[in-house]
Order: structure tokens, then sequence, then C-alpha cells
């Protein structure tokens, strides 16, 4: 009874927080500043830090299953309240297609990105490795001792960087384009909570636990974000990847969702989900 009176408690603030207007309407500015402003916080952090490390567990365990994660608790959640409140399996799976709609994007993006980085780079290898000897520093760069690069044509970025070769080009930060997609998408999908609870909607605990979770994996993935510019800072790409995550969810949240369920739209988050509340309310 005591911890159940807690989970009530810390999901009603979580709640009233995430579906306060003024949160709502400027996370997404704020998620922008701190892709701007954000590596300059490398100046400060310490280089011996654990998160430092590209191989911390953090970054093994969550940043590199990201969408994978994003998808289990956010679509556990959007189908156990759509679901325990509309009781229609179509409807709470048209919900759901908003995070399919949001992975198409993400893998669309992936598939343009490396097209764009394999048309625009080039691989090469230095000719110390292609001669298998130490080169003399005649040819070597001048007053920096690194050998001479030869450029090997045909090469893709995977195959280059997997044959210990080097790779120049244009990039795009996949980490911080999809960390700020899965930011902006778990707090559109998880506003609607605050307001439902506001209108009375019932609400048992597996919910709201999936809720916190939702909540956890949102810090998290900010945290995460705030690492990779501090420790990790690789300016535009960076900045590139977070505007395009932006723009993803600018386009489909702001812009398609809009336009109401029908057969080739989904709606937007909480459409369908307070008139239910409300009669549930009325009946009470």
């Amino acid at each position: 009874m005591f911890l159940n009176s807690i989970l009530v408690v810390v999901t009603n603030l979580a709640a009233g927080l995430l579906g306060n207007a003024s949160f709502r309407r400027h996370f997404h500015l704020v998620l922008s500043g701190l892709v701007l402003f954000g590596p300059a916080l490398s100046l400060w952090v310490s280089q011996y830090s654990i998160f430092a490390n590209k191989s911390h567990y953090l970054y093994r365990k969550f940043l590199r299953s990201g969408w994978g994660w994003t998808c289990i608790f956010v679509g556990s959640f959007v189908f156990l309240l759509y679901f325990s409140v509309q009781r229609s399996l179509t409807l709470s799976l048209r919900h759901l297609s908003r995070l399919v709609m949001a992975g198409l994007l993400w893998a669309g993006f992936r598939r343009v990105l490396s097209l764009l980085e394999n048309a625009t780079g080039s691989c090469y290898e230095p000719l110390s490795a292609s001669l298998g000897v130490r080169l003399p520093s005649s040819l070597t760069r001048a007053g920096t001792g690194q050998p001479l690069l030869l450029l090997r044509e045909g090469e893709t970025k995977d195959t280059c960087l997997k044959s210990g070769m080097l790779w120049r080009g244009y990039e795009v930060s996949e980490d911080a384009f999809l960390l700020c997609l899965c930011c902006l998408l778990l707090a559109e999908e998880t506003a609607v909570f605050g307001p439902y609870l506001a209108l009375g909607g019932s609400s048992g605990a597996p919910l709201r636990l999936l809720f916190l979770f939702c909540v956890f994996l949102l810090g998290l993935w900010v945290f995460l974000l705030l690492c990779l510019l501090a420790h990790f800072p690789k300016f535009p790409t960076q900045l590139l990847g977070g505007a395009l995550g932006c723009l993803g969810w600018r386009s489909l949240y702001q812009g398609w969702y809009r336009m109401g369920p029908s057969w080739y739209c989904p709606g937007r988050p909480g459409v369908g989900l307070m008139t239910t509340a409300e009669k549930a309310r009325e009946k009470t």
C-alpha cells in the first residue's frame, strides 16, 4: 500500500511536468540549445571520466540499441494506455503505427546518409601500411611525422574502416539524430498521460510503471546526448544530426499527424483518449 502510494505520487508529478503546456511547447528548443552549445562542455569535462570511454556500458547496451529500447517501452505504454481505455485492438494498433512511421523514417534517414557518405567520401590507406615498412621522414607530411595517404577507389565506408584504413568525407552523426528523435518522440507520447489523469482516467500499477520507465528512458537519452556532446564533440556533424532529428519529429508530430486520424494518418497522441475519459467520468 505504501509503495503504491509512492508510485502514484511520483507518476502524478512526472505526468504533470511532461503534460505541462510550456514543457511541450519549449522542449524541442531546449534540446536544440543542448545540441548547439553542448560541445562547449568539452572545455570543462575530464578526459579521464568513465563516460569518456566509448566502450562504456551505457554506450554499448543502450546507445547502440536506442531505437529498440524506445520501441519496447513506448510501444508497451501506448498500447496498454489506449487499449485499457478504448478496449479496441484496432484503435490501439493505429496509435502504435506512429512508432512504425518513426521507425521507417529512422531507417530511411540512415539509408540516405549512408549513400551520401559513400558518394562524397573517399578511402585512404597510409603509405607505410601499404609498403609494410617504416617510411623515412622525406615521405611523411612535413612537420607532422604522419605518412602520406594513398587513395583507394571503389571502397565503401564500412569496408574501408573494417580494413583498418582511413575514411575522409561528409558525415552526419547518427547518434545525435537518433537521440534527438527518441527524446522528442518520448516527450510527445507520454505528454497525454498528465491530462488523462487530470480527467480521472483509470490507471493501474502496470501502466504507471511503464510510464515511469518511459520517463527514465527520456532522462537517459538526454544524459547520453550530453555525454556525447561533451566527451566526443564533432562539429558540425552532431549539429546536423540533431537538426535532422528535430526535422523528422516536426514533419511527423507537428505536420502529418495533425491531419487527424484516417486511413492514411494515425492522428496525434491522445486522439480519442480524452473524450473516452470524459465520458467515463460523467457516468461515474
